[in-house]
């Protein structure tokens, strides 16, 4: 601590974090809670979106929005197929959100960002953060419950319970 009380972490430049959410209730709500957090742990909160299904952000004014196109149709937006919804996004957002992370990382040069926070389910996100040569940390934000149902699916497979043909 200096004179002042404040630490020295305070007085640092803070650092800026991006993080991408997955456009769906129970995936913005958690990346919204950790951008929280990590804000007030010190760092700047940069949040990327699509226009699907946007998010009031009014009560986070500390908090810098960028919408990217998502390039559904209204069709598609509206389809009560959540495969095909998740699948449609990975697919139309690669482009936009590429432009967008790339700017922003040009944009802060001198103070480069040290790493993007995107949802698991995001799955392309990975190749663009590779190719873009910046970390990618991944919010899983299912369940305790979730996660050792999925564990188990191959093991049910294995014993013959599940078929996975003409499922798809």
């Amino acid at each position: 601590m200096d004179k002042k009380g404040q630490t020295i972490q305070q007085q640092s430049p803070r650092r800026r974090l991006v993080l991408f959410p997955l456009p769906l209730q129970g995936h913005i709500n958690p990346m919204i809670q950790l951008a929280n957090i990590l804000h007030h742990k010190g760092f700047n909160i940069s949040i990327i979106h699509t226009k699907y299904n946007f998010p009031n952000l009014s009560k986070y004014p500390h908090f810098t929005l960028y919408l990217i196109p998502d390039g559904l149709s209204e069709s598609e937006a509206s389809t009560t197929d959540i495969i095909l919804l998740l699948k449609l996004l990975n697919e139309k957002c690669v482009e936009p959100f590429l432009d967008c992370l790339a700017r922003l990382l040009s944009d802060d040069a001198d103070d480069p960002i040290p790493c993007i926070i995107t949802d698991a389910i995001w799955y392309f996100t990975q190749a663009v953060a590779d190719n873009l040569n910046v970390p990618r940390i991944v919010l899983r934000t299912s369940s305790v419950g979730s996660l050792l149902a999925f564990a188990a699916l191959p093991l049910l497979q294995d014993k013959g319970y599940l078929s996975w043909k003409n499922t798809f």
